[in-house]
């Protein structure tokens, strides 16, 4: 009886070997090509802006702040020209941020925990109408998102929620004096409290890039509006990508490959090799616990689906055809269901401690 079959009959749900990393379609952004970047942005307007950039700045999953003006008319405006009002620039900061870290569902609802809705032209002291409120989208398919959450807080106050929602359609950074103020000068002013991040999940003590509960699976609206077609098809309807079609099938670059639908770390680099069949194969898993196994009956065959842990997305099927100086395993998985996270950017991206896998 051979391995696979051994592992079917005892239902055996944690394999050795692992799969995939995080999301690549033909069209990933880390080989250039991308429809689905690493990192995303999304514009909050919420008064004086240094109180919103040092908010956004501490939320886990965010890489990157910076302070600016967005959706007036003058071309490069001085924060004294917006000042007056005649620009009309509203103080925004951009947020830069991992979706397999942090949703963008997650970054509005902090958002309107920091303002008062209802408020028009006016946060705590500043007054004026570059200090009314907004959500500005670079990606049309932000927009569902950010009205959901906006209709959720509508549905609970009494009166007009006075928040813009509308496509950005200019931003100018701050001078520096105005980027990261109150990293600069901590006891400067500030017209929010910084209590809602409290609500925001807590890793426990110690878990790092292989505890689960940070790799929460988006909606489907959110899944639809980031991934590829191709993508969407593997993961989320058991599809199959056609062979040496997805450019992983032959990449050798050093890093970790994560599921694209959560960012959760599937395999290295060092357990990669080519077994000429024309998808990713892998000797295994980052760590077994990572995939689910399953019978497939379909297509009159028998065979071992592979499914990622918190993302339950279709990653392939398992087989016992490997090299069998690397165990004699080989996981077969579909390139769009992953993503290549590279060595130089594991510490960016919250994977520094798996470093020594990128071999």
């Amino acid at each position: 009886m051979s391995l696979i079959h051994v592992l079917l009959a005892g239902s055996v749900l944690l394999l050795t070997g692992a799969m995939a990393a995080e999301a690549a379609s033909a069209d990933d952004a880390s080989l250039g090509q991308g429809r689905t970047p690493v990192l995303r942005e999304i514009y909050f307007a919420g008064g004086c802006f240094w109180g919103v950039q040092e908010h956004f700045s501490r939320i886990p999953g965010v890489a990157e702040t910076q302070a600016g003006y967005a959706n007036g008319t003058a071309r490069h405006p001085s924060y004294r020209e917006v000042c007056t009002g005649k620009t009309g620039h509203a103080e925004t900061v951009r947020v830069t941020y991992n979706p397999a870290l942090v949703s963008l569902e997650t970054l509005a609802v902090q958002f309107f925990k920091i303002i008062d809705p209802l408020s028009v032209n006016r946060q705590g002291n500043d007054t004026g109408t570059q200090h009314r409120t907004g959500m500005y989208y670079a990606d049309p398919a932000d927009r569902p998102v950010l009205a959901r959450v906006m209709a959720g807080v509508q549905a609970n106050v009494k009166g007009h929620v006075a928040v813009e929602l509308e496509a950005l359609t200019s931003f100018y950074p701050a001078e520096d004096e105005h980027q990261d103020y109150l990293k600069k000068h901590p006891g400067g002013y500030c017209h929010i409290a910084f209590e809602s991040l409290e609500d925001l999940p807590k890793a426990p003590a110690g878990a790092g890039p292989m505890d689960p509960s940070r790799y929460a699976r988006p909606s489907d609206e959110e899944l639809r509006a980031r991934l590829s077609s191709e993508a969407w098809a593997v993961t989320q309807q058991a599809g199959t990508e056609r062979p040496f079609s997805h450019p992983y099938w032959k990449s050798r670059g050093r890093g970790i490959y994560v599921d694209v639908t959560t960012g959760e770390p599937l395999f290295a680099s060092q357990d990669k090799f080519d077994s000429g069949c024309g998808w990713p194969a892998f000797a295994r898993p980052i760590a077994p616990e990572v995939l689910k196994a399953s019978a497939d009956l379909s297509h009159g065959m028998v065979r071992t689906e592979i499914r990622s842990r918190a993302g339950d997305s279709h990653l392939g099927h398992l087989f016992d055809d490997g090299p069998k100086e690397l165990g004699g395993l080989r996981y077969c998985i579909n390139g769009a269901a992953l993503r290549f996270v590279p060595l130089e950017d594991m510490d960016r991206e919250g994977y520094g401690a798996l470093k020594h896998l990128a071999k």
